[in-house]
């Protein structure tokens, strides 16, 4: 059986996967984003670009079908499955300046900048080095005029986003962070490896 990891709230965690595996991340709660950044496993230069994935894929709001790409123009993750199908590739990752500039925040607030920087700290990925997340069931808005607003996520309890890897990837996933992106509370992610063996994946090339 698959485990099942918990990313407690407010928190991150850092992991590897093989070409083929599947990746499940899961809202068990509900209403609660989840950060992802991707690294070639070997070669870290080689990161998710938020640029390259809405210039290839053709549209900024990426689901079921799309894919993400690197800053070096190679396919990084197929999005298989999507059971919300509302994710965001515009924002940056929450940081202590984002509490500071948006929320007029004193002192310390937990942040996913600051999550990611973390987990990623003991393969050498400086904080410099982390590109703009791929915020899963993140709800971005926005108008005729492009004014952007952050909404509630719209996932319910148990929805989920399925990824294939494309390559060999370091991930790292965070539970978010930030009061608006996430309706006012603060939950758990969740989240399943497959690997390619068990998926069928693993001759695909």
């Amino acid at each position: 059986m698959t485990e099942t990891i918990t990313i407690e709230k407010q928190s991150g965690k850092a992991f590897y996967l093989k070409k083929g595996d599947l990746l499940t991340v899961t809202d068990p709660l509900g209403m609660q984003v989840s950060d992802m950044v991707l690294f070639n496993a070997a070669d870290f230069g080689e990161k998710i670009s938020s640029g390259k994935s809405l210039d290839f894929e053709e549209s900024i709001l990426l689901s079921a079908g799309n894919f993400l790409w690197s800053n070096r123009s190679h396919k990084m993750m197929e999005i298989v499955e999507d059971t919300n199908g509302r994710n965001d590739f515009l924002l940056a990752p929450c940081s202590k300046e984002t509490f500071e500039i948006m929320y007029s925040h004193t002192g310390y607030h937990p942040s996913c900048l600051d999550n990611l920087s973390k987990n990623l700290a003991p393969m050498g990925i400086k904080e410099d080095d982390i590109p703009t997340a791929f915020n899963i069931f993140m709800n971005v808005q926005f108008d005729a005029q492009g004014k952007i607003s952050v909404l509630p996520p719209t996932s319910v309890a148990g929805d989920y986003v399925r990824f294939r890897a494309e390559m060999d990837l370091l991930v790292c996933l965070t539970a978010c962070s930030a009061e608006d992106s996430n309706g006012g509370t603060f939950k758990p992610i969740q989240y399943q490896i497959t690997p390619a063996a068990v998926s069928g994946t693993d001759d695909l090339s």
